[in-house]
């Protein structure tokens, strides 16, 4: 029998070796290194390492090129910096970049407002001057992008109304540092983006305390009903940074959120929320403002942007008027209420071949969700005495998931915690319209209600150095419905 000759792994072709290393991931392609000189040579590979740069840290040839480094020196130097944020890096980097380059097409000037990545050393610092940590999917967003300036508008979504206007800032980590709370009711929580024209903060808790859960982002929302000033609760808004942010860029790049103005408007669409009637398509998007919203008493605040289209290809006897408006509301308790009044915010639209009327309105209700729908009443221009109906498709308004802390205060039995629902339209910069012919003609509760807005300041709360010019306190900014 013949005896078995030795299989030396110097003497196996690289081909073959180089094929099962492809299939490692850097940690074992070190761990390769070790074994044998042969290995050692073959794992420092350059195809190999680009394929590794691609993958963690999404660099290009043009990098490489630029660094004037083998793959696998780049992939030491983005490791010995970045390595602790493998796991997040290269989400939010495509997210970053993905963002820049749909803002450099549709609002350029909110570039220039982004800062430059902060880095590890700040970050620490920022650590130790809050004395907490930090979670690593914020830092690894940091590093890549400081936030912004505390410019106009914010880079995280604006919202317009007649009396009513938010555009929230992504806080750079000094800023936010500065506005960190202490305070009962907010404590060891950070704040992510800030309004200047409402004083509105989202906050991400670094501890899980008072109801919070660590690293959730939330607005707060403070309990009017409660004796204790620091009972707030919270509109919830993710689970961690990574989720907060990611899901917001990919709203922005798909085109969810649409931009008017230069802005980003966080209108959500649902593709289903479409209704064609002959030659006439209207669609609706719309939005939860927290601002104006509170769980006790139970508020929630909606804003609702409709379009109404007609199709370039309709006859020119087609043309037409807006007459009047009818609305179906049903509230997630079952309620049932109609509501109609002549034109959309005070305008009495023509359409023709090709045109495009949109209007914001908003309205309020005592439950988390409900749903509108309806239909408007239209007459031709060529002859008044035709009629019709154009169908507005049925849709949906829910509030984010909400939490109250975890020990609320006994409730004032004197306090009156109930509140008026409301629904009125009006145009982003005229007048509202109650659905009433007399558009003075305006129930009370408008003003009450939007004295309420100042209570933020009575209940002492305090947003640190954050604290801004709440325009939300301006008479009207509640909207009373009015049948």
């Amino acid at each position: 029998m013949a005896a078995s000759s030795e299989l030396r792994m110097d003497q196996l072709p690289s081909d073959p070796l180089l094929h099962i290393l492809s299939f490692l991931g850097f940690r074992d392609l070190i761990h390769c290194s070790f074994v044998s000189r042969r290995l050692n040579e073959l794992s420092k590979h350059n195809p190999l390492w680009k394929r590794l740069c691609s993958k963690h840290w999404l660099l290009t040839d043009v990098d490489r090129v630029q660094s004037g480094v083998s793959w696998y020196c780049l992939f030491k130097q983005y490791y010995t910096d970045l390595g602790r944020y493998m796991q997040y890096y290269p989400v939010l980097k495509k997210a970053w970049e993905q963002l820049k380059s749909f803002l450099q097409q549709r609002c350029p000037r909110m570039i220039a407002s982004l800062k430059e990545g902060a880095t590890e050393a700040e970050l620490n610092d920022i650590e130790a001057q809050i004395g907490f940590k930090l979670p690593d999917d914020y830092r690894c967003s940091y590093r890549i992008h400081n936030g912004q300036k505390l410019v106009i508008p914010g880079l995280m979504g604006s919202m317009s109304l007649s009396n009513h206007y938010r555009s929230e800032v992504l806080l750079d980590v000094e800023t936010a540092a500065g506005g960190f709370q202490q305070r009962k009711g907010m404590r060891r929580c950070l704040p992510l983006t800030f309004c200047f024209h409402t004083g509105l903060s989202q906050y991400m808790a670094l501890q899980p305390a008072e109801g919070r859960r660590m690293y959730e982002s939330f607005y707060p929302c403070p309990d009017q009903t409660a004796r204790d000033p620091s009972v707030i609760d919270m509109f919830i808004t993710g689970s961690c940074f990574l989720e907060w942010f990611t899901t917001y860029v990919n709203n922005v790049v798909t085109g969810e959120y649409p931009i008017i103005r230069d802005q980003i408007f966080r209108y959500v669409h649902d593709k289903g929320c479409v209704a064609t009637t002959s030659d006439i398509t209207v669609s609706v998007s719309t939005s939860f403002l927290p601002e104006l919203s509170s769980v006790h008493p139970p508020h929630f605040f909606f804003t609702y942007r409709i379009r109404i289209e007609m199709s370039s290809s309709a006859s020119p006897e087609a043309a037409c008027q807006l007459d009047s408006r009818y609305w179906k509301i049903t509230t997630s308790d079952g309620k049932v209420e109609v509501v109609q009044g002549p034109g959309v915010v005070g305008e009495f639209p023509v359409m023709t071949p090709g045109k495009v009327h949109e209007y914001a309105s908003c309205t309020t209700f005592s439950t988390p969700s409900e749903y509108m729908e309806g239909h408007y009443t239209f007459h031709r221009l060529a002859n008044k005495e035709e009629v019709f109906q154009v169908a507005i498709p049925r849709f949906h308004m829910v509030c984010p998931p909400f939490r109250e802390p975890a020990e609320r205060t006994l409730r004032d039995p004197f306090v009156d915690t109930s509140f008026p629902d409301a629904n009125c339209e009006f145009s982003e910069y005229g007048d509202r319209d109650n659905g009433d012919d007399n558009e003075d003609d305006r129930d009370n509760n408008g003003d009450d209600n939007g004295d309420e807005e100042d209570g933020d300041d009575d209940d002492g709360d305090d947003f640190g150095n954050l604290r801004g010019i709440n325009m939300a306190a301006l008479e009207g900014a509640w909207c009373p419905r009015h049948i």
